[in-house]
């Protein structure tokens, strides 16, 4: 699997008429779903929310070091942190300051400085 591919466990849980899921290995992930189909669509959810702005992500615990409760489950979540980013992130503006003939030449060869800027920080970045 690609770098930005995280795989994590999720306890599921039922609660009166919700499902609780918890995502031990990343800090603050506790969601719920009306069913197991949304309890993990919330938990690919919330893995995405809290790790969208990351580069360093944290280890997931392997499935034999789990303890469960009683009425207790657990099941693997993977979440295409590249495609969550695609899919939720917007667009912001930017002021840059670029050397003029660089200006110059970019308009010339009609380039996107946004869309270049944008990949020269996720390769920076690798995101």
């Amino acid at each position: 699997m690609e770098k930005q591919t995280v795989i994590y466990p999720a306890v599921f849980a039922k609660d009166g008429k919700y499902i609780l899921v918890k995502i031990p290995d990343v800090p603050g992930a506790v969601t719920q779903g009306e069913d197991l189909v949304d309890a993990v669509k919330m938990a690919e959810d919330a893995i995405g929310i809290l790790l969208e702005d990351k580069t360093d992500y944290p280890i997931a615990t392997d499935l034999k070091d789990i303890h469960l409760k009683k009425d207790e489950t657990v099941a693997l979540i993977p979440v295409d942190l590249a495609a969550y980013r695609r899919k939720h992130s917007k667009t912001i503006r930017k002021s840059v300051t670029i050397p003029d003939y660089l200006d110059r030449i970019a308009k010339e060869q009609k380039v996107n400085v946004s869309g270049v800027l944008t990949e020269a920080l996720k390769l920076r970045f690798d995101i």
